[in-house]
């Protein structure tokens, strides 16, 4: 996770200049506007479908390993939600530290909050998990039925933040990167985790004729 640190700070950076520049309230102010039945109903689901789905993703996979006695499988499920762990611990840290207001608070009268959220705004720990969730599964199963899908589901949740009123456009552009940068750099730990969970995968470092 140290190495994802950098990101954190590079995006703080430019979090801050986009709110000097006003862009980030502007576009929220018109993703927040899409105020019709429909709309809220839909993001209210997809802002709260990342707890179901991340957690019955790795799950499923975990039980499929354990029916199938195959350990590809349990290797799947543990580098997932891990995965999620690491981005969701990493934002909620970012956001102590950088300790952003939520847009509801800085602009009462401009932005509807439609969700009760603690916590402060950067980045967006929702849109983390989800294209920590995204990118690790498309990682380990890189079909287009798996990649499309996913994309689609974690960006759907990332406008859902901005539509609730409780993320900047920047929050969530924030989020979808070190969710996406955590799923890359946990693909070496999982090895790591891999080779110590089933020892007998190691290789011998030299080999003799």
């Amino acid at each position: 996770m140290s190495r994802v640190l950098p990101l954190v700070i590079a995006l703080s950076v430019m979090c801050q200049t986009l709110v000097a520049q006003n862009w980030d309230a502007r576009a929220l102010q018109r993703v927040n506007g899409w105020d019709t039945p429909f709309a809220n109903k839909y993001n209210e689901v997809m802002s709260h479908s990342i707890y179901a789905v991340g957690t019955a993703v790795p799950v499923a996979i975990g039980l499929a390993s354990l029916i199938k006695r195959n350990r590809e499988l349990m290797a799947d499920a543990i580098y997932i939600g891990t995965t999620m762990a690491e981005a969701a611990v990493l934002t909620f840290s970012a956001k102590e530290i950088v300790g952003r207001r939520r847009p509801f608070d800085r602009w009462p009268g401009m932005i509807v909050q439609r969700e009760q959220v603690g916590s402060y705004s950067f980045p967006s720990g929702h849109t983390a998990m989800a294209f920590s969730l995204a990118t690790s599964l498309s990682l380990r199963y890189p079909k287009w039925y798996v990649i499309v899908p996913s994309a689609l589901w974690a960006t759907s949740v990332g406008i859902s933040r901005m539509q609730r009123g409780v993320h900047y456009p920047s929050d969530v552009i924030s989020g979808a990167l070190i969710g996406v940068g955590v799923a890359f750099v946990n693909v070496y730990v999982n090895k790591w985790l891999d080779r110590l969970i089933f020892p007998e995968k190691r290789k011998p470092r030299f080999f003799t004729r």
